[in-house]
């Protein structure tokens, strides 16, 4: 297959051929003509590409239009097994990794692969470890991957590949490292982000253009969709709302500092909010879990969807809290969409009610009336789903 994203060699054919694809997974299939009329072509031109696009395996037939009347024109659209993307998605216990075509379906996804993350050289190596063994049992043409493409959490810069948070051992940026590690080419991007994406591309997102997505998982951050457009800041950087000063307590952050958002309002907060209150006396339905060690962020969640009371009342004071700061976000926005996602958003209601009552509480009234509350349809495939979408939409950047 001739790779017509190689930009050390691209022409003008090259480019408008990568046009007719975009316009494929934007708009589905469709006829010459049709598509001669939306890219502005003649339909003798159109017809070439589409030709040579079919023969380098990037474009596939797919019957005919039913008219009424008439000839029935050829329908043509992305051909699904012209291409391959790679998500990576790291929580703090597991991998989520997936496969996706050309077309956007998911044709792989191994979820909850025991992984401990730890910012160590070793923790990187495993995950290298997991993401090999995963692609190599994969039954696809393994020269069809485009790209890998890893959600990392905390500040990076995904045009440069650097990560300012996790995995800068070297000099080197972090897409580099990991794409000697595996052997194919690697894109990262931040967590939160790339939940937005999927959620934006084919979860709750009914039309709307500007989205707030809350990732509350083991830290906290947003995802930011202007008129849209994923909102990535002049360095890739936006949307640590986790490490804003929200409160005067002594609780040193993993970033270093004091008082931020995360460190009440987050699943590191839930873990540590309820082992602090067991040491005190209170009990749980996960008593015997804490004494022996084995306590996780997800018996947590668990434990509070089989309404355990101690862990509904550290979710409930997590949400208000949450909801106290996204009535700020809502004011400053003016979002149509406002979508709760991440680990945490498995509680359901139990963090999404008392987040919501506070937002109606602190934010202008004016504002909410724009704005839907949702729980992320897409839940915890979410991340993995938008790491594949980034690394499919890093071709056409």
């Amino acid at each position: 297959m001739i790779n017509i994203f190689n930009r050390d060699k691209v022409n003008k054919g090259d480019l408008i051929k990568i046009k007719i694809l975009k316009f494929y997974i934007a708009n589905g299939n469709s006829t010459i003509i049709d598509l001669s009329k939306d890219l502005n072509l003649s339909v003798p031109t159109t017809t070439k590409l589409i030709n040579e696009m079919c023969d380098d395996g990037y474009v596939k037939e797919f019957g005919k239009l039913e008219t009424c009347e008439g000839r029935h024109p050829n329908l043509y659209g992305v051909n699904p097994d012209s291409g391959y993307f790679v998500g990576v998605d790291i929580n703090h216990t597991s991998l989520n990794i997936g496969l996706m075509n050309f077309q956007g379906d998911l044709v792989d996804l191994r979820m909850k692969d025991a992984y401990q993350f730890e910012n160590t050289p070793k923790s990187l190596d495993d995950l290298c470890n997991h993401v090999s063994s995963f692609i190599d049992d994969l039954d696809v043409d393994k020269e069809k991957i485009f790209n890998v493409n890893f959600n990392i959490s905390g500040r990076v810069n995904p045009d440069t590949g650097y990560s300012y948070s996790v995995f800068n051992f070297s000099e080197t940026p972090l897409n580099k490292v990991l794409s000697d590690k595996i052997g194919f080419n690697v894109n990262i991007d931040n967590d939160s982000r790339a939940m937005t994406y999927g959620e934006y591309m084919t979860g709750c997102v009914k039309g709307e253009r500007n989205v707030l997505f809350l990732n509350v998982s083991w830290g906290l951050g947003i995802g930011i969709v202007i008129d849209g457009k994923l909102y990535k800041g002049k360095s890739g950087f936006s949307g640590e709302l986790g490490h804003v000063h929200t409160f005067n307590n002594e609780i040193l952050c993993h970033c270093g500092k004091k008082g931020c958002l995360e460190t009440e309002a987050s699943g590191s907060a839930f873990y540590r909010i309820f082992s602090e209150r067991i040491k005190n006396g209170e009990t749980s339905i996960l008593l015997n879990k804490f004494k022996d060690g084995t306590l996780i962020l997800e018996d947590l969640i668990r434990a509070t969807n089989h309404e355990d009371m101690l862990c509904i009342e550290i979710v409930e004071e997590i949400g208000q809290k949450l909801g106290e700061s996204l009535a700020g976000l809502i004011n400053i926005f003016n979002p149509e969409l406002v979508i709760l996602g991440g680990t945490m958003s498995t509680t359901g209601d139990y963090l999404l009610q008392p987040m919501t009552t506070a937002i109606r509480k602190y934010s202008l009234n004016l504002m909410l009336r724009d704005t839907r509350i949702c729980l992320s349809k897409l839940k915890e495939r979410a991340g993995v789903i938008g790491a594949c979408m980034l690394g499919r939409n890093q071709l056409f950047e």
